[in-house]
């Protein structure tokens, strides 16, 4: 019998909205897994934080990161097969930034395709900038690239998905490093800007890759202490676990021993706020997810199951099991989800 802890980023909708969204769910496998517990645990997030709560949970669950960081750099690169060799490294998120009337924001990489191909010519012409002042840059993914900054101390910076739609004022990278990292910001903006790719890309109506985001500082990462298994994620969280699925196809393998999964597929709807398609991914989730899950911890094949939903705003943590289903008296609703 397995414990299984589900992470479900983005599963908590806002609170304003949160009233409508559960009379128009159909998830009754969600409403019994939330209502028949053995505990529930409701915590906020304090105002200008540097990571997402799911972000925050799985980074002290990994032992990389506490008091709202992440410190995932070195984690996620041994996942990409990089070897750090030691020093200071972070990651670089290439996306878009775009000037609302007032301010800056920053777009979600979701919606900023970058294929394999493009990403590394953008790279190579990053990298000799980088590597002209001292700064080692290695390539993960088309979104993930890793930066070396060992003089880049004190730099308090915060996750994409933290600043994404909101004014990139707040949370410009701040600390000693801050400036030169500007100046590194200009220059590469102002060899991309005219780059064949992008050029390319204003050809097919895509946004532009015109801006770096560096964050996730880490020099070292503890050995795993529990299997990680992720589905639909970024990819410098798919790089934090063993396993990694753009599908819930393979859910029953996933369940045979202790681990944690992370499911990510809610995570772009709710950031655009188009609730209607994150209702129509919730209720692909209830058959892919939700029902499986309540039939193996029925069965007793998961003796255990954790789930932690979030938002923006905060985190609900709920355990449940076969035991914990059997309290009949619990009619099952959804409404741990307000």
């Amino acid at each position: 019998m397995a414990h299984i802890t589900l992470v479900l980023p983005f599963a908590l909708p806002l609170p304003e909205f949160a009233p409508d969204l559960i009379r128009a769910m159909n998830t009754p496998a969600l409403a019994l897994l939330l209502s028949r517990t053995s505990s529930a645990t409701r915590t906020r997030t304090a105002e200008h934080t540097h990571a997402l709560p799911h972000e925050t949970w799985l980074a002290r669950a990994l032992g990389l990161g506490a008091a709202g960081g992440v410190d995932v750099a070195v984690a996620a690169m041994r996942g990409f097969a990089l070897e750090p060799d030691g020093g200071n490294w972070y990651i670089v998120s290439p996306g878009h930034i775009q000037i609302a009337r007032t301010h800056l924001t920053m777009a979600d990489t979701r919606q900023v395709p970058l294929a394999d191909d493009d990403s590394r010519a953008l790279f190579a012409t990053a990298a000799e900038l980088c590597e002209s002042i001292g700064h080692a840059l290695r390539y993960g993914d088309a979104q993930t690239w890793f930066l070396r900054a060992d003089d880049w101390t004190g730099f308090e910076t915060a996750t994409p998905d933290t600043v994404v739609n909101m004014d990139l004022t707040d949370f410009m990278p701040k600390g000693q490093p801050a400036l030169a990292y500007r100046r590194l910001q200009n220059e590469v903006q102002m060899a991309w800007h005219a780059h064949p790719v992008n050029a390319a890309r204003e050809t097919r109506r895509l946004p532009i890759v015109n801006a770096f985001w560096v964050w996730g500082a880490g020099r070292t990462a503890p050995a795993p202490t529990q299997p990680l298994a992720s589905v639909a994620v970024p990819g410098w969280l798919g790089a934090l676990g063993d396993q990694r699925f753009d599908t819930l196809d393979r859910l029953a393998d996933l369940l045979s021993t202790d681990r944690t999964l992370v499911v990510g597929p809610l995570a772009e709807a709710a950031q655009a706020a188009d609730w209607g398609v994150w209702l129509q991914v919730m209720g692909q989730l209830e058959q892919t997810l939700f029902a499986p899950l309540l039939a193996a911890v029925k069965a007793g094949r998961v003796s255990k199951l954790t789930l932690v939903l979030s938002s923006r705003e905060g985190l609900l943590e709920t355990t449940t099991s076969a035991l914990a289903q059997r309290k009949f008296w619990r009619s099952p609703t959804l409404d741990a989800l307000k």
